[in-house]
C-alpha cells in the first residue's frame, strides 16, 4: 500500500548510539533485499507523527526500545518511481530502567522479518562511516559526532504541551476551572500518548484546570507516571504569581528528569522566558515568541545536558498530532 502524500514517502528513524570504553558508537542495519548498511528508518503509517515512526521503527529493526533525543538532519532523495523520500533523524539511546513508564505507553513491536533485516551491529562511528552503502548517509552521523564532542548529545527532554481544544469560552455555562475539552481535543489527547513516549516522559506536570488534565491524562495513564496537578500553571495562579510559575520550569530543568508540563496560552510566555534564559542565542531565536506560541495540543521539546553551569537548551522542536 503507497504511503506517499503528493509524491513525498515520509519515513523516520534515529541514529541510535552508545559509549563502550571510551568509543561513541552507533548501530547499523543491514537490509539484504538491498544489500547495504544504513540507519534503521522506515515509512509512516498514515495519520502517526513522525516521532512515532522514528521509535516505532528502530524497535521492529534493531529489537530494543529506544528514547529519543536531539534532532539530526534530514535527508530526502529521489526513489526509483520517480517519487522522493524524506527522511526525518534523532538521536536515541536503547531505553534503560528510568524510562520504564514511558515504555508501558507504547503497544508491543513485532520485529522485522528476516528478508527485511537481517543483522544489526555496532559500529565505532569511524567504522560506521565506512559501512554505511549511502554517503549521503553519514551527514547525521557527522552532526552527532560533533554534538558528542561538544557534550550536547546526552541529554533528557521537557516537554511543554498547551491544553488540546476545548468548548470555547462563549458556549461554556460552568466556570474556566471546568471547561472540557471537545471530542476533537479527546482524540488530540489520546494520539499524544506515543509522541511523549517517544522523549521517554517519565513525570507529568500540569494545570488543575479540566482541560489540562484532560489532556495529559491519556498518557500518565497509559504510562502508570505520577500526575502533579498545580494551581500555579493556571491562568489564574499565573496571573497572580508569575514568579511561581517560572520556579517550577527551572526545577523541571534543574531535576535532570523526563518530564511534561502542559499548561495554558497566557502561561506560555513566562515558561518560555524560563527556557531562554537556559538557552543559548541559536536556540533561543528559535523559540516561538508570538501569541499564540503554541497551538492546541502542540507540544514544544526542550533537549536538556548537563553542563559544568547548569542545564542548558541545547535543541529544541516543535510537533502537533496529526489529523
Amino acid at each position: 500500500m503507497s504511503r506517499a502524500a503528493g509524491g513525498v514517502v515520509r519515513a523516520a528513524g534515529a541514529l541510535v548510539w552508545r559509549v563502550r570504553q571510551d568509543r561513541l558508537q552507533v548501530a547499523l542495519v543491514h537490509r539484504p533485499r538491498y544489500k547495504d548498511w544504513s540507519w534503521p528508518k522506515g515509512k509512516l503509517d498514515p495519520g502517526e507523527a513522525a516521532v512515532t515512526a522514528a521509535w516505532r521503527e528502530v524497535a521492529e529493526e534493531i529489537g530494543h526500545d529506544v528514547v529519543l533525543g536531539v534532532p539530526l538532519p534530514p535527508l530526502s532523495y529521489e526513489l526509483p518511481d520517480g517519487r522522493s523520500k524524506r527522511v526525518r533523524y534523532w538521536a536515541a539511546q536503547v531505553a534503560g530502567r528510568p524510562e520504564a513508564a514511558a515504555l508501558r505507553a507504547r503497544p508491543p513491536v513485532p520485529p522485522a522479518q528476516r528478508d527485511e533485516i537481517d543483522q544489526a551491529r555496532w559500529f565505532d562511528v569511524d567504522a560506521a562511516a565506512e559501512r554505511l552503502t549511502r554517503p549521503t548517509d553519514r551527514a547525521p552521523l557527522d552532526v552527532l559526532v560533533d554534538a558528542h564532542a561538544r557534550g550536547r548529545l546526552d541529554t533528557r527532554a521537557l516537554v511543554v504541551v498547551r491544553h488540546a481544544a476545548a468548548r470555547k469560552r462563549s458556549v461554556w455555562d460552568g466556570g474556566e476551572a471546568t471547561r472540557p475539552l471537545t471530542s476533537s481535543g479527546r482524540s488530540q489527547a489520546s494520539r499524544l500518548v506515543p509522541m511523549l513516549s517517544a522523549f521517554g516522559v517519565t513525570s507529568v506536570v500540569t494545570s488543575d484546570w479540566q482541560r489540562c488534565a484532560a489532556t495529559v491524562e491519556p498518557y500518565a495513564h497509559a504510562a502508570g507516571a505520577p500526575s502533579r496537578m498545580v494551581p500555579s500553571l493556571t491562568e489564574a495562579g499565573h496571573d497572580d504569581h508569575p514568579a511561581r510559575v517560572a520556579a517550577i520550569v527551572a526545577g523541571l530543568l534543574d531535576d535532570g528528569a523526563d518530564a511534561v508540563l502542559c499548561t495554558h496560552r497566557p502561561v506560555l510566555p513566562t515558561v518560555l522566558d524560563v527556557l531562554t534564559q537556559h538557552s543559548g542565542r541559536s536556540v533561543a531565536d528559535r523559540l516561538p515568541r508570538e501569541d499564540p506560541f503554541l497551538r492546541t495540543a502542540e507540544m514544544l521539546v526542550a533537549h536538556v545536558a548537563t553542563t559544568e553551569v547548569g542545564p542548558r537548551v541545547v535543541a529544541t522542536e516543535r510537533h502537533r498530532p496529526a489529523a
